[in-house]
């Protein structure tokens, strides 16, 4: 075997550092490196949910944009089936919990969540919700606290946070407390302009808001919520991408469940399309940016909902409906921008959270 000589080895390496340095660009040589994570939970959203919306539009959804597609599992730690407290424990911290808990284990211990950890390394954080922000899923990423049912205790948990924008419901629960406290007054001293209209709201100039826009839970959209989901998000993107660092954006959209939970079929379709243009807004803002990881699921499957007729020519479908509770279905995981590949298999919804801290590669986790 001949040697080789050593301009033919310089050139050999040159080709091989090149090959390394470019994984990570796109054909356009824009690097992959991901600054902003954006993960949207469906709360109750389950496969045939989503396919019952695919079946309605007019126009494809938001979701078939996603370029990779998973199932996570989601039994908590003492129950097969979980509830919102648990599951949104699981993927905010990437620890299972009991049913009921907030961002804490099974032994009532505190557990750091991702928007803490985000805060932690310099980035901008945020929360939207179509229910209110101390309700399960929200509470989740931001709280610790022994009872989902702490409404109190879980807004007073906002305070001890810098998240930078958080909008939703749940006034009375920072502004008519028990304890008579007005955390308004508390959020205004850290900084926040607090609003409690949508209009006010996107008409915000503030790099800090607090977003409060009904006394507990919003309204479904049909009955008077309109388009404050998706515009809510855009507004938060539009907040947090001023920080050169990056952001973490959670997104809750939170009536499908409610809707599920009644049976009531088209108010489950409306709030699925509603959470579904948010997705939208997040997935415009990601492939005009290039370095957003945006992640669609949820945090369980309510109703059992089964598609038992329809027609896609005439754009109907029927649901049934097994149950008024969750269930213990997988549940599905999309994903778009880089690192979207990760996304794909089985796992454990535990591990959504891993993945994102993985995607941040972030070097202090405290």
């Amino acid at each position: 075997m001949k040697k080789l000589s050593a301009l033919t080895v310089l050139i050999i390496t040159g080709i091989f550092l090149t090959s390394c340095s470019t994984t990570n660009k796109s054909a356009s040589g824009k690097n992959h490196e991901i600054k902003n994570v954006i993960l949207m939970i469906g709360d109750g959203m389950g496969l045939p949910h989503v396919y019952a919306a695919m079946t309605v539009s007019a126009n494809p959804l938001n979701i078939e944009r996603c370029t990779a597609t998973g199932l996570q599992k989601t039994n908590s730690s003492n129950n097969y089936i979980t509830d919102s407290a648990a599951a949104g424990t699981a993927l905010a911290t990437g620890t299972k919990t009991k049913n009921g808990a907030i961002g804490v284990d099974a032994q009532g211990n505190r557990l750091k969540t991702i928007l803490e950890i985000a805060e932690a390394n310099g980035l901008a954080t945020g929360l939207v919700s179509s229910s209110s922000v101390t309700h399960a899923t929200p509470a989740s990423f931001i709280a610790h606290q022994a009872s989902r049912g702490s409404y109190e205790d879980i807004a007073m948990d906002f305070l001890k946070t810098d998240i930078d924008v958080f909008i939703g419901g749940g006034y009375d629960h920072f502004a008519k407390r028990k304890d008579k406290l007005n955390l308004l007054d508390s959020l205004k001293l850290k900084g926040y302009e607090v609003n409690a209209s949508l209009d006010q709201i996107l008409k915000s100039t503030s790099p800090k808001l607090a977003g409060l826009t009904a006394p507990g839970q919003p309204p479904y959209r049909l009955k008077g919520r309109g388009d404050m989901l998706p515009a809510s998000s855009g507004k938060a993107i539009k907040i947090l991408k001023k920080n050169p660092k990056g952001f973490f954006l959670m997104v809750e959209g939170s009536q499908i469940d409610w809707a599920a939970h009644i049976n009531a079929a088209d108010t489950v379709i409306d709030e699925t399309l509603d959470f579904d243009k948010a997705v939208g807004v997040a997935l415009d803002f990601a492939k005009a940016d290039g370095h957003t990881l945006v992640i669609v699921t949820a945090d369980h499957e309510t109703g059992g909902v089964t598609i038992t007729g329809g027609n896609l020519a005439d754009r109907k479908v029927k649901l049934s409906f097994s149950t008024k509770d969750h269930t213990a279905v997988m549940i599905p995981v999309f994903a778009y921008g880089p690192g979207a590949e990760k996304f794909t298999g089985i796992y454990d919804n535990t591990d959504i959270f891993k993945k994102i801290l993985a995607a941040f590669r972030f070097k202090d986790l405290e």
